[in-house]
């Protein structure tokens, strides 16, 4: 089983120092940290397939023929009929309260939940079923809360537990000389599964090649083999630190027989022709931020954008030339206050920033143009030949293309 070792090296050396001694009189008061604890036995037995809901989730998008998923963070999967783009219906809600990311081929889903691997027979919507568990084969990490000032370090999963999260509780603060903020030490913890395959954001950590079907983590690739859905089984971890330099792996995209994975170093391409043995082909490296990446024919476009969890460096969107496969090599550089998401059509990109929607002509890599800018709070987008899609918190926006780079809502989904 693949553990928080990390983690719990990190909490006992923080908390060895931090500890409270036996000083009396102090009153003080500061916030906590205070895990949350689950048995692996409660969380897959929650698993269930319900109607329609609400949801008050942080979400990512996932499109496949004529289905339309928002992937609620740690909570589950809102499926709809997209078959009108105009008038999306919300069907069925999958209730997974591990997810994060899901990976659709043919008739079945792919999705995390939490530590397990979990295959879902979606071909009839009426009667969805988990066919498959692959357990205690994928990392979580809880994203740890900024406004903690300790860790409760008493509260610690057992066996057969996992932490799933935190809560704030306040509580005396503990007497110590001096004071160190718990969520300096953990702010590099965050929340970190043949036929037609389904298409993500440019956020997504899940992708299918063939039989394949990869999962990126914080240093490595996660391959799983889905010849048959129902006995889906886990491959191979192949390690990452040596070929990258060590950079937190994000976000994965894959065209043709490439994975373009965007880390908080830089892009990194990896050869996955052989679907069940990828190897690391070449690197775009740049400091230390947040990045997605998206790929078009020989050119890749990354977001960089940095920030408290992310790094010191300017926001902006970095092009690549990828032409030569072994040397990707940087074309231009627009600057972009907090880019996030992002996604690439016949030259037109498409790029989430401080809530709007920026259109740029792309025609000229060596020289974006922006065209136009929407306040709509979005995200990440899809950019599908048919129209766009953009997802921000509790929301879905589709578009329909116009001209001169214009865009023109055709509907809202609000959760």
């Amino acid at each position: 089983m693949k553990t928080l070792k990390s983690f719990w090296i990190i909490a006992i050396s923080l908390f060895m120092f931090t500890a409270c001694n036996d000083e009396e009189g102090n009153n003080e008061t500061a916030k906590f940290a205070v895990p949350i604890v689950k048995t692996l036995s409660e969380i897959r037995n929650s698993i269930s397939i319900e109607s329609a809901q609400p949801t008050q989730s942080d979400g990512k998008i996932y499109v496949t023929q004529s289905l339309l998923f928002y992937v609620a963070q740690e909570s589950g999967i809102h499926v709809f009929d997209n078959s009108n783009p105009q008038n999306p219906q919300n069907m069925i809600f999958i209730n997974l309260e591990g997810v994060h990311d899901i990976a659709i081929k043919g008739n079945y889903l792919y999705a995390d939940n939490f530590v397990d691997l979990v295959v879902f027979d979606i071909s009839d919507l009426n009667n969805i079923t988990l066919v498959r568990t692959v357990e205690n084969v994928l990392e979580f990490y809880p994203a740890y809360p900024e406004e903690a000032e300790y860790y409760a370090y008493e509260d610690y999963p057992g066996v057969n537990e996992i932490m799933v999260g935190f809560r704030i509780e306040v509580r005396q603060k503990p007497n110590h000389d001096e004071m160190i903020l718990a969520n300096d030490a953990f702010s590099g913890l965050e929340s970190s599964s043949g036929g037609a395959i389904g298409t993500g954001g440019s956020f997504a950590k899940f992708q299918i090649n063939n039989n394949a079907l990869y999962t990126v983590e914080n240093f490595e690739l996660n391959v799983f083999n889905i010849s048959n859905p129902t006995q889906t089984f886990f491959d191979k971890s192949i390690y990452m630190t040596e070929w990258l330099g060590g950079g937190v792996f994000e976000t994965l995209f894959k065209q043709k027989e490439f994975l373009f994975i965007g880390s908080t170093n830089g892009m990194y391409i990896v050869n996955a022709f052989d679907e069940f043995n990828p190897f690391f082909v070449s690197g775009f490296s740049h400091a230390t931020a947040c990045d997605p990446v998206v790929v078009h024919a020989n050119t890749a476009y990354i977001t960089v954008r940095g920030g408290s969890t992310c790094g010191a460096i300017e926001d902006q969107v970095n092009v690549i030339d990828i032409t030569n496969i072994e040397n990707p090599t940087l074309i231009s550089t627009y600057l972009l206050s907090q880019p996030y998401g992002l996604g690439i059509r016949n030259n037109v990109l498409y790029v989430c920033a401080d809530g709007n929607l920026n259109v740029f002509d792309a025609t000229n890599s060596a020289e974006l143009v922006l065209q136009n800018t929407y306040n709509d709070q979005v995200k990440d987008v899809i950019a599908l030949d048919t129209h766009l899609i953009a997802v921000g918190t509790n929301k879905i926006v589709q578009y329909s293309y116009g001209a001169n780079h214009t865009l023109e809502v055709i509907s809202t989904v609000n959760f």
